[in-house]
């Protein structure tokens, strides 16, 4: 009789977790409808739907179709990528405080990318920047991994040893900008920012393979990330290989990381945010969590992109900018919440 209790309030607790990842999808849904009419020509929700239905052929259909609703899907695409990496990587190494920007996976990327830039002087396809983005991520988490392996990688050791990688590839990104061409020079520094400003449709096309590769599995293997949060002991005690369980979700989240640096430049501090907030309105289960952290960064970035094209209209401020703005402070507060609760 318990037993049939306990399953009943699972199977229920469940069911509202699910009713929130689908809450958060709508409000994102939502959130991405109005962000289309925002702007320096505002547009009504009524002639956005009427675009959108192909029933008005106008200039509002240009500014829709060909630039506001590419730069709004890229953003989801975005921060859908850096949710879903954030929350891996904080189940993987099971600490909340960390995210692929904060451990220097996203440095990696960063710095491969800029050096494409600057070293190709525009003379490759910018199409390109998504794997040469994935390429350096994997090659600096095979370093930092190599460099934590001591009968195994534990957390502790990643995360330390991720920390000074990071600052490592700062400076080599600093490098790159300073000894590459001039006329890159500015290219370089508003790709590291971070925007989906001059977002198209083949931007889009570009991000989109890598989601719908990557995030589902992600969400297939969240049951081996709740065992991985256990602890390592009873991880193994349960019958899970965890370093190839480890390398594998590992694996998911630089690919998802790097492609989305890749497209958008260096957006720091979604990884970090989302999963947080989504553990505050799902719990800590990744089966909800991961989906929730992408629907949340996701939101984030929408929101920011809207802030920095209405804030100073006409100038155009780019996104991870404003991401930056709120997520220091956060980063700040999680850092003081910790040392509390310890």
């Amino acid at each position: 009789m318990n037993k049939n209790i306990l399953r009943h309030y699972k199977t229920v607790h469940l069911f509202k977790r699910q009713r929130a990842v689908i809450g958060l999808l709508i409000l994102l849904l939502f959130i991405s409808f109005l962000s289309v009419g925002a702007g320096s020509l505002f547009i009504s929700p009524l002639e956005i739907v009427k675009v959108l239905c192909g029933i008005e052929d106008s200039t509002n259909s240009l500014i829709i179709l060909d630039i506001r609703l590419p730069r709004i899907i890229l953003a989801i695409l975005v921060g859908i990528a850096l949710g879903v990496a954030g929350a891996i990587m904080q189940g993987v190494i099971r600490n909340p405080l960390v995210s692929p920007d904060l451990i220097g996976i996203t440095g990696g990327g960063n710095v491969a990318a800029i050096a494409f830039l600057t070293m190709s002087a525009g003379q490759y396809s910018i199409h390109w920047l998504p794997f040469i983005a994935i390429i350096g991520s994997l090659l600096t988490t095979i370093l930092i991994y190599v460099l934590a392996w001591k009968k195994g990688a534990s957390p502790l050791r990643l995360v330390l040893i991720g920390i000074g990688i990071s600052a490592a590839m700062s400076a080599l990104t600093v490098y790159f900008i300073i000894t590459g061409p001039t006329y890159m020079t500015v290219q370089a520094m508003s790709w590291l920012t971070g925007s989906v400003h001059g977002a198209s449709w083949s931007s889009v096309l570009t991000l989109l393979p890598w989601i719908v590769v990557f995030v589902p599995p992600a969400i297939y293997w969240a049951k081996h990330l709740d065992v991985l949060q256990l602890g390592e002991e009873i991880a193994i005690g349960l019958g899970s290989n965890v370093q190839r369980t480890q390398m594998l979700l590992i694996g998911v989240s630089v690919a998802l990381a790097g492609a989305a640096i890749g497209v958008a430049g260096g957006i720091g501090f979604i990884g970090l945010m989302a999963p947080h907030i989504a553990r505050k309105i799902v719990g800590s289960q990744n089966i909800c969590l991961l989906p929730a952290a992408g629907f949340i960064g996701a939101m984030l970035l929408v929101i920011a992109d809207i802030m920095g094209r209405m804030l100073f209209s006409p100038l155009d401020v780019p996104a991870g900018g404003f991401i930056a703005l709120f997520g220091a402070p956060f980063f700040i507060y999680l850092l003081f919440m910790n040392r509390q609760v310890r």
